[in-house]
């Protein structure tokens, strides 16, 4: 019986997956399935916490070293392209100085991910300003 539901829950997945590609670029749904920089630091010099428009919440942390970011994670509580967008977010703020993270914004972030559906933008935005509170918190 475990075999057939292993069978069941192989083509869900990947009819999904199928689906998702129809809507939103590779990038996103690899993203999605696969995220980067997932975590928490405990030592941070910077974090930020908020619950976006559609209630999905994002914590961004931020450790850093020599004048940039060195470490940065986030933590989501949301759907897929919540992760795609913290991931997006986090790889863009690595290894940048506090004036060049505070430029990053939510067009940085659709370029990043090969762009987003329009009602999906609210993702992008809800990462940017969970980095942007966490760069307002720094202990530098």
């Amino acid at each position: 019986m475990n075999k057939e539901n292993d069978k069941i829950f192989e083509d869900l997945q990947q009819y999904l997956l199928e689906e998702a590609s129809e809507i939103f670029s590779e990038k996103v749904v690899s993203l999605a399935y696969e995220p980067i920089n997932v975590g928490s630091l405990e030592n941070h010099d910077g974090h930020g916490r908020i619950t976006g428009s559609c209630g999905d919440t994002m914590e961004i942390y931020i450790k850093m070293k020599d004048g940039k970011i060195d470490i940065i994670k986030f933590q989501a509580d949301g759907c897929g392209v919540t992760m795609a967008c913290g991931s997006a977010v986090t790889e863009l703020a690595k290894g940048k100085t506090l004036s060049g993270a505070e430029s990053i914004g939510v067009l940085d972030v659709l370029t990043y991910l090969d762009n987003l559906p329009a009602s999906h933008d609210h993702c992008a935005l809800l990462a940017v300003n969970t980095l942007q509170k966490a760069l307002k918190g720094l202990k530098i």
